[in-house]
């Protein structure tokens, strides 16, 4: 006999199972996928035979002896334990660290300094912007080289200067002491980039945070020290990161400069024209593969230190 439970059983429709989701193959894409992927090809093929190859083939010649000619022969660790013997090696890692240490916080300061004076609200904002960027997109080129080494020459524009003036002026790129100098004064030179970049952040910090520091009585330097900075401090450490790769990496003005010696006696012997002089002089290709394996872990080595000790003086919105 048929309880209640039993005909409302039977009286329900009967439900469908669901249908199996269809297995889709793991690399699908769809018509616009297949477009972009095309389009990239070029750049794909790019990337890997002129960066990728060429990158792990310099990883391998870094264990090797090899000078062009002769197949390379495997060397094992040697190229680095000449590195630790080797003066000219050191002298450029001096060289190469002063210059970083002295002009990438002169270019940051003199950058922020123009950034504030233009962010005041002057008129023609948009041709000092300009004027004071071009210098960033020539500083590094050969033509500026050739121009900076005829100002600082024997008869070059400095001394004709110093001579109106009555002062015996000197051979700014012969002498030691004063060769590298004229190199990091080019480098402050370029401080277009860093500028237009704080230009930016200083327009994203609201004028209500200004004007409740002047309510609470604080003047132009503390309304710089406790609002501006420390909203700043994100496009700080954003310049800071890129400038500091860039002067490691620093070879056109130094090989120009300075006729691609490095003299006189070592005083702008930058670590990349190091690596040229053992590669395309030398034909140590070999050592200089391992010299040009030693920047990039450094810089690598540098730039983690930076992010590492970013949280100590880096703030950000939510902080």
């Amino acid at each position: 006999m048929l309880t209640d439970e039993d005909r409302q059983v039977r009286a329900a429709p009967e439900q469908e199972e669901p249908a199996a989701p269809t297995k889709r193959p793991a690399f699908h894409l769809n018509r616009q996928g297949r477009a972009a992927h095309i389009f990239l090809i070029p750049w794909q093929l790019g990337f890997l035979l002129i960066t990728a190859v060429p990158l792990f083939a310099s990883l391998y010649l870094a264990f090797t002896d090899y000078d062009i000619l002769n197949p390379p022969e495997w060397t094992g660790l040697e190229n680095f334990r000449r590195m630790v013997q080797d003066d000219q090696f050191w002298a450029s890692v001096k060289v190469t660290l002063v210059y970083v240490l002295v002009s990438v916080p002169l270019q940051l300061g003199f950058a922020l300094l123009l950034a504030l004076i233009l962010d005041r609200g002057l008129k023609g904002l948009a041709f000092y912007r300009s004027a004071f960027y071009l210098p960033s997109l020539l500083g590094t080129s050969v033509a500026i080289a050739i121009l900076w080494r005829e100002i600082f020459g024997d008869d070059g524009l400095i001394n004709k200067g110093l001579g109106l003036l009555g002062i015996q002026g000197e051979s700014w790129l012969q002498n030691p002491n004063t060769a590298l100098a004229t190199l990091i004064v080019l480098n402050v030179w370029t401080f277009g980039s860093p500028m237009v970049i704080f230009l930016a952040g200083l327009r994203q910090i609201p004028d209500e945070l200004y004007e409740a520091a002047k309510v609470d009585g604080a003047g132009v330097w503390r309304q710089f020290t406790h609002v501006t900075i420390p909203l700043l401090t994100p496009i700080i450490f954003f310049n800071l990161i890129l400038q500091t790769i860039g002067a490691f990496q620093t070879f056109t003005q130094a090989h120009i400069v300075s006729g691609g010696t490095g003299g006189p006696a070592n005083s702008t012997l930058f670590y990349t024209l190091y690596v040229y002089q053992q590669g395309f002089v030398a034909f140590d290709m070999g050592y200089a593969s391992a010299l040009a394996w030693v920047l990039m872990v450094a810089i690598a080595a540098i730039t983690a230190l930076h992010f590492l000790v970013s949280k100590y003086w880096v703030f950000y919105g939510d902080n």
